[in-house]
Formats: structure tokens, sequence, C-alpha cells
């Protein structure tokens, strides 16, 4: 287990450095420049370019290293050492304003967002993203599950069908039709639930089930494939045969072993929902973080951008390394 976790460790800063360049890369080749705003008045030519260059945004390789720099926290510690940072909040104070704020892992500015920092804006959407996507997984686990053992009791019968049917049709329906149609259901025509907003529990049910539904329908063919291949096996006729209840045989021997592929799916499927749809967000008006990525591209907004994505990527790494660990408690057989 030892060995695992610390290889796992290792590979943590590879693949996020893989990630981030791959980002850069792309990120800087959508066109237009991310301080041209088609609204508002626009700046001389010579504050445009003063201000790239305050950013860094005038070279790829410049942007690239100050912003590694800078997130990766090396900045952060080397003005605290070198005494730069106690310098500039002494020149602050003198001229009669605030200390700039600073932070460990620094991700920037938000040329979208004036007077505000992606750190800022991070630490009150990811909250919102990762509640709601909680909240979705834990729906279609419950949803899953239940629907991948029934079938699979069953096979072939009408209810094993019937989940089959509603898992197909959970993977091919988009989310924004599903979002509207429980909208127009709910709320508008049985005035049950919030059309929209964040903060109540009636305002979360409803994005939480439209995000859970892709999850839940992927976690039912999963389970319902696993558990079929486990019933057939002389484990299960052994333990059958020694007078075992069958509730016992389906829940402690049966599931545990057809839940592995379920658990490999829920390392990504986390990283996933918690990091936020821009879609169901849209829908029902959730302040998270797909909405803030989005609006990012669209503005060339490169910090905010840089900043959603090593989130991203951060959370994807860790409920992976999460999975690895728990397939070796749940079953120690396998090798990692």
């Amino acid at each position: 287990m030892i060995p695992l976790i610390v290889r796992r460790i290792a590979q943590f800063p590879v693949i996020l450095l893989a990630i981030y360049t791959l980002t850069v890369v792309l990120a800087w080749a959508i066109p237009g420049n991310p301080l041209e705003k088609p609204e508002g008045r626009q700046p001389p030519a010579e504050v445009k370019q003063a201000m790239l260059r305050q950013y860094n945004l005038d070279r790829f390789d410049r942007f690239y290293v100050s912003y590694l720099d800078s997130a990766l926290g090396i900045r952060f510690v080397r003005e605290t050492i070198t005494g730069e940072a106690a310098r500039r909040a002494s020149a602050a104070e003198a001229a009669g304003l605030a200390a700039p704020k600073r932070y460990v892992f620094d991700l920037g500015p938000s040329l979208q967002y004036e007077d505000w920092r992606v750190n800022e804006i991070v630490a009150s959407a990811l909250p919102v993203s990762v509640t709601l996507g909680f909240c979705a997984v834990a729906i279609a686990l419950v949803i899953g599950v239940t629907a991948g053992v029934i079938g699979a009791v069953k096979p072939n019968s009408p209810i094993d069908l019937i989940t089959l049917v509603v898992a197909l049709v959970g993977i091919s329906l988009p989310s924004f039709v599903i979002g509207t149609t429980l909208v127009l259901v709910f709320p508008v025509w049985l005035g049950v639930g919030a059309l929209g907003g964040w903060g109540n529990l009636d305002q979360i049910i409803l994005p939480a089930i439209t995000l859970s539904l892709p999850f839940a329908a992927y976690i039912a063919r999963l389970t319902r494939m696993g558990m079929l291949d486990n019933l057939k096996a002389d484990y299960i006729r052994t333990a059958r045969a020694k007078g075992v209840p069958e509730s016992r045989v389906l829940l402690k021997h049966a599931l545990k072993n057809a839940f592995l592929p379920v658990l490999s799916y829920l390392g990504p499927a986390c990283a996933m929902a918690m990091t936020g749809s821009f879609v169901v967000e849209r829908v029902f008006s959730v302040p998270g973080m797909g909405q803030h990525f989005v609006n990012g591209v669209l503005n060339k907004d490169l910090f905010l951008i840089m900043g959603v994505v090593l989130i991203f990527a951060t959370m994807l790494v860790a409920f992976n390394l999460a999975v690895d660990v728990l397939y070796k408690w749940v079953d120690p057989r396998i090798e990692g």
C-alpha cells in the first residue's frame, strides 16, 4: 500500500506539468487579445502594450515561467525570504494604500473580472461546485447500484429491460434537455422546487439530479455487468450451497467484487462532477466553476483558464489516487 501511494504521489508533479504545458499552449493559441473587450473604452496602444508586459502576456515563454513560478508558490517563498514582500507592503502603507493580498499559490489576476484574483473566484465558486458534485455522485451511486443489482438478479426480465432503457436514455440525453425537462415538470407545472439560484435544499436537488443521471447510467451498466459475471462464479455457488442467505450472497459477496469497475469509474466521475458542469450551472443559475471557465475561454482570460484547469487536474489526479488506494483495500490481490 505504501509503495503504491509513494509512486502515485511522485507522479503528481509530472502529470500536472504535462497538463499545464498543454493547456498553456492551447490557451495561448486562442485568437484575440485578452485585454481587448468589445464593450467599453479601448485603451491606447502604448497602454495596452504596457499592460501586456505587466502580465507577461507579450511573450509565451515569459508567461509560461512566471505563471508556474507564482502558481507553485515559488514566488511567495522567494519574496518572503528576500524581504521583497515586506518592502512592497511598507511602500503601500506609506502611500496610504492597503497592502496587496498575497497567496502562497497565486493563480494570478483575472483579466475579465476587474479587481478580482483567480484565487478569490475559485474560493467562491469551488465550494458550490463541490457541494453540487458530491450530491450528484451520491444520487448516482444510489440509483446506479440499485438499478444494476436489480437488473443482474433478474436478467432479461421486464424490470431489467427498463433499467437498460433508462440507462441508455441517461447516457444519450444531453444535460440541458434533462435539466430543462425537470424545470418544466417540477417548478413550472407542479410548483415543486426552485427555478434556480443556490443556497437552499430545494435549489440543490434538481441540478444535482440532472448532473447525476449520466453518471448513474454508467454506474448501472457497470454494476449489472459485474454482478452478472460474479453471480456465475464458483464461490457464489459455494456460498449458496452452504445456505448463506441470498441477500448476503448478493450484497457481501457478489456486489463487493462487482463494485471494482464502478470504483475505478468514480475517480474521474467525482472530479468531473465536483468541478461543475457549465450546462447544468447555466440552466439552474448555479454560481459554480463551470461558468467561470467558459467565460474565461470566451474572453481569453488566461489566468482564469489556467487556474480552473489546474484545480480540475489536481482534483482528478487526487481522486484517481484515492481510487487506487481503495482498490488495494477492497481487493489486496490487485497489484499496483
